[in-house]
């Protein structure tokens, strides 16, 4: 089996206000923002995706709580 190995930076998207996300891929995408802030622990960009991370986990809580997707 072999499998095509893509950054999440690939496919993050440069506007997040204007984008909508459910819950499950909010955290989806967590998951892999935390495992590239490990990988550049005490940099600036680790710091950003952690921003990023934390962002799109609120706004995806928020649409979940409220009944919507945000």
């Amino acid at each position: 089996m072999s499998a095509e190995i893509l950054k999440l930076s690939d496919y993050r998207i440069d506007d997040i206000a204007d984008s909508q996300i459910d819950l499950a891929t909010a955290v989806d995408a967590a998951i892999r923002d935390l495992r590239e802030i490990l990988a550049c622990w005490g940099s600036d960009t680790a710091r950003q995706r952690a921003e990023e991370c934390e962002s799109t986990l609120r706004r995806a809580y928020s649409g979940f709580v409220t009944g919507g997707s945000v």
